[in-house]
């Protein structure tokens, strides 16, 4: 285990997380059903064969443009909000990566805070909105944090899937105050969100592929 991650381990990590969201998917879509358009299982599901599909008929060499080629496949694939926001994620890692063979922790951490970034702009969401960013920026600050700590990246990665659980789970008594789950208002809270639920995913199998 070294303390950096190339495009085999970005690949890993495309691969497992494709397996996890479509092993989950009739969870994600009940979470979904509850405050949403009970979709959003069966969009990722998409999305992620897709990706997955794409990157096995020829994956590109340098982390930006493997990065680039996920964002783009899931802003095409996939319907909803879900597409142009994990899209959106996976570009703006892309483009702060730059065209290297492999990150180290600083780098990642770095791009994943750029991913981060590009959704607050396309979303405009916020802490406490009951949506992904409830799960991603506490994985993000963890990361960070972890680095600046001195920690090892799988055990900043660790740090980072923990804290992107504990954000998802945080969102069960809030009410809803973006998208299509904001039209219920109170009814909303009681409820997991569902993109902060395939958020903490994300950052789980990220975990499994840098410590396998």
């Amino acid at each position: 285990m070294t303390d950096t991650i190339d495009t085999k381990t970005l690949l890993d990590w495309i691969s497992r997380y494709r397996e996890a969201v479509t092993e989950k998917r009739e969870w994600l879509t009940e979470l979904d059903s509850a405050i949403g358009d009970a979709d959003h299982g069966a969009n990722m599901t998409r999305g992620m064969n897709a990706v997955v599909e794409k990157l096995d008929a020829g994956a590109p060499a340098t982390v930006d443009e493997l990065l680039k080629t996920v964002g783009m496949t899931l802003v095409s694939s996939v319907g909803g909000a879900s597409g142009p926001l994990y899209g959106t994620l996976f570009l703006r890692m892309g483009m702060a990566a730059g065209p290297v063979t492999e990150l180290d922790a600083a780098a990642l951490a770095a791009s994943l805070r750029a991913g981060l970034d590009g959704i607050v702009a396309r979303g405009k969401a916020e802490a406490g909105d009951k949506t992904m960013f409830d799960a991603m920026a506490p994985a993000v600050d963890a990361l960070d944090a972890a680095i600046a700590g001195g920690a090892s990246l799988a055990d900043g990665v660790r740090a980072a899937a923990d804290a992107a659980a504990a954000g998802r789970d945080a969102t069960l008594p809030l009410v809803a105050r973006k998208g299509r789950a904001s039209y219920l208002g109170e009814r909303s809270t009681g409820h997991l969100d569902p993109g902060a639920a395939s958020t903490a995913i994300l950052f789980e199998t990220l975990a499994a592929a840098i410590a396998s």
